[in-house]
């Protein structure tokens, strides 16, 4: 259940549907503890919004009403992928799935201010919700949503009111004066001159402007100082709010063509945001395969060190290997740090997994944990089943071994450490580097059994209107 929580579906909720359904079938106890714990600990949108569709249709009360609780706490454009998942894929929307969504929305009209700014942002999935489960719209939300005549207090019609400004001056002081979002604002906007950016930057969230780094960058955001220094304050502010996610901050590093010094921010930002998932407290080791066709194995290891050394608590042990072990070390913890460290590093040679273990046991460089990021192919001695025996047996410690799997692997090694009864995990990478901070709740308990003793001692939540 919990490695099939590593993948990100990127809004394919098909893909995962038939995991859920298995998990549910199987135990649908701990699935109903595990969802709760998802919500708060995890990071991929799909996995949650599967998660509650399912405990909206499960055969259980309880399941049901934590659904509920939890659909509560969606923005609009998820929960209206919830209703059109159930519809797709469960074939059913329970009569408490309608009351859900119907409380959701009322809960939002009883605040105008809250219900504009949701109208304003996810309009057509609001629209969506409304028409397809028939509920009738309060007089300010037919005339905002569905009448196209909203009342002169609302954000609708300020927005309106910027369309038709006569001077960018005019429009910065709408944007300023209702906080109209970015993402609305931009698409209304005339003239995008440096006063404009600083409205908008100015009424932007910390995570708002992480999501829309390259569109600023794109409008000259990055070009004007005075703008620039707005965002590398926001920032700044990212590293410690609550509502940052750590991998839009990976995304946006990837996605958006930065100069160095704003990459190295949102670094920081993902690092700090990581820090608050936990510390990982047992000495670790990470060897990563160098040998011939794993380019994508060194990439990654990079990316693994990069995120877990900076919440390392005790000993981490970097090696990369072919049929030799190559001890590597970073001058610091960030991304960049671990390029140069990786620089030199070039896939070639044969693989012996066993070295880079073989090389700890006689530095006596003792580890709880063993991450290894490798397709399993090894076709030199030592060989690590062999050299774990003899790690396990010489540092009197019995290490838990996770396993990314990379490239075209195989599972040989897997089950050879599963007869010898060696606590295995396996993570297959399909190309996602930002499903890896999804590794961090593997990591950072003690061990298997207190995360899933902590999964099961999280409560469901309970409804309060029955």
């Amino acid at each position: 259940m919990l490695n099939s929580l590593l993948t990100t579906p990127h809004r394919e909720l098909e893909k995962v549907a038939e995991v859920h359904q298995n998990m549910v079938e199987g135990d649908p106890i701990f699935y109903g503890h595990l969802a709760v714990w998802y919500q708060r600990q995890g990071d991929v949108r799909d996995h949650k919004e599967v998660f509650v569709g399912n405990l909206l249709t499960s055969k259980l009360t309880e399941h049901r009403d934590a659904g509920f609780v939890l659909l509560q706490e969606f923005p609009p454009y998820q929960v209206a992928r919830i209703v059109d998942f159930l519809k797709q894929y469960r074939g059913k929307l329970p009569r408490s799935t309608r009351t859900a969504v119907r409380r959701y929305l009322k809960e939002r009209e009883k605040n105008p201010a809250f219900f504009d700014r949701a109208a304003l942002r996810a309009r057509q999935a609001i629209k969506h919700l409304y028409a397809s489960l028939h509920i009738r719209p309060s007089d300010r939300a037919d005339a905002v949503l569905f009448k196209d005549n909203p009342p002169e207090d609302s954000l609708a019609f300020a927005l309106k009111l910027m369309a038709i400004a006569s001077s960018p001056l005019e429009q910065a002081q709408l944007i300023v004066e209702h906080k109209i979002p970015y993402t609305v604002a931009v698409g209304a906007i005339k003239q995008m001159t440096p006063t404009v950016l600083v409205a908008l930057i100015n009424s932007m969230t910390p995570q708002e402007v992480i999501n829309n780094l390259k569109s600023l960058q794109t409008r000259g955001a990055m070009e004007n100082p005075q703008v620039k220094a707005l965002i590398d304050e926001k920032l700044e502010k990212a590293q410690t709010d609550g509502r940052v996610a750590a991998l839009k901050a990976r995304v946006a590093a990837d996605v958006a063509n930065l100069e160095a010094d704003t990459a190295a921010k949102l670094e920081r930002v993902m690092d700090e945001q990581v820090k608050k998932r936990g510390k990982i407290s047992q000495p670790t080791a990470l060897l990563v395969d160098k040998s011939s066709s794993m380019e994508n194995a060194i990439e990654v290891g990079k990316r693994i060190a990069a995120l877990i050394s900076g919440i390392a608590a005790a000993d981490l042990f970097v090696y990369a290997f072919d049929t030799m072990p190559y001890p590597i070390k970073a001058a610091g913890k960030q991304l960049s740090d671990w390029e140069r460290a990786f620089q030199h590093i070039k896939a070639s040679g044969a693989t012996s997994i066993g070295c880079a273990l073989e090389a700890m046991r006689l530095r006596k460089q003792r580890v709880e944990q063993i991450i290894l990021v490798t397709d399993e192919g090894e076709n030199k001695a030592p060989h690590f089943v062999e050299t774990y025996e003899a790690y396990k047996r010489d540092l009197k410690v019995e290490p838990s071994v996770l396993i990314i799997k990379v490239g075209y692997p195989y599972d040989w090694m897997e089950r050879r450490l599963q007869e010898r009864h060696a606590q295995v995990d396996t993570f297959t990478f399909a190309g996602d580097y930002y499903s890896l901070p999804n590794l961090i709740p593997l990591l950072s308990r003690p061990s298997r059994l207190e995360l899933l003793m902590e999964i099961l001692e999280t409560p469901l939540p309970v409804r309060d209107d029955k």
